[in-house]
């Protein structure tokens, strides 16, 4: 089947004013797909129905299934099913223990079974250098923000792009906020792209799971429009990576790590 769209149009009813109009709006999709590794039942993930081979493999990766796209024997996704099926090279079976039978839902929060258990063996001290000034900063959330067509047409997904100092070298668009950074995830295994260069700016909040899948991927330095937690920022601290928040109008806010961001 062809390419899935991130949005579908719906008749609505508007009110404007006293006017009661029936127009058609643009909705985001959401789509479950159900990840099969080695056979047996991974994970389902609610995710919207683009660049899903990027997300399978970042999202493997994240949870610690594989390291590098050489672990992967064969990855087929059937939209028409709705299943992404992975042989791994090494087959190990499912602990029902540590990878839990779960559903990864879009909606914002820890929605995962086994997060800090996961986690805490899979998540990483960063090792970039990468400095950039604030005028870099400004220029990246400009580029993220004017290439989010989806969002503009929705207001129903998250945008996350990984960037290099000059601009934005892939952006990726979801429903959930990890999908989105899976998907970036997924992209630099399967292209080889070295991640200790790189930035990630973000159009959602800088939650403790966002905070902890950066570290998985490996980025230094990761720019939100939007606000962070406080378990987010300790997390950062410890994994050295640079947090900025409210990017928004020729201001923002650095929050760790600050010696990575110049006038």
């Amino acid at each position: 089947m062809g390419e899935r769209s991130l949005s579908t149009k719906k008749t609505i009813v508007r009110f404007q004013g006293n006017d009661r109009l029936e127009v058609e709006d643009d909705v985001a999709v959401e789509f479950p797909l159900t990840v099969m590794l080695n056979g047996e039942e991974f994970a389902t993930i609610v995710c919207t129905p683009v660049d899903l081979e990027d997300m399978v493999l970042g999202f493997l990766a994240s949870e610690g299934a594989i390291r590098f796209l050489r672990d992967i024997e064969s990855l087929i996704v059937d939209e028409s099913k709705g299943y992404a099926h992975v042989e791994t090279k090494v087959k190990q079976p499912v602990s029902q223990d540590f990878y839990m039978k779960r559903v990864i839902g879009s909606c914002c929060g820890k929605s995962r079974h086994f997060y800090f258990e996961n986690d805490a063996k899979t998540a990483k001290t960063v090792a970039s250098r990468l400095n950039l000034s604030a005028e870099d900063c400004f220029g990246l959330m400009g580029e993220l923000q004017e290439r989010s067509a989806a969002f503009k047409q929705t207001g129903g997904v998250h945008n996350a792009a990984l960037c290099c100092r000059d601009g934005i070298v892939t952006l990726k668009t979801d429903i959930g906020r990890h999908n989105a950074l899976d998907k970036l995830y997924g992209y630099g295994l399967a292209n080889g792209i070295r991640m200790t260069d790189k930035a990630i700016t973000f159009s959602g909040r800088i939650s403790s799971e966002v905070l902890l899948k950066v570290s998985k991927i490996g980025v230094g330095v990761l720019l939100s429009k939007s606000a962070p937690t406080d378990l987010a920022l300790k997390l950062a601290d410890e994994l050295n990576i640079t947090t900025v928040g409210f990017i928004r109008s020729g201001s923002l806010n650095i929050y760790t790590h600050s010696w990575r961001i110049n006038d």
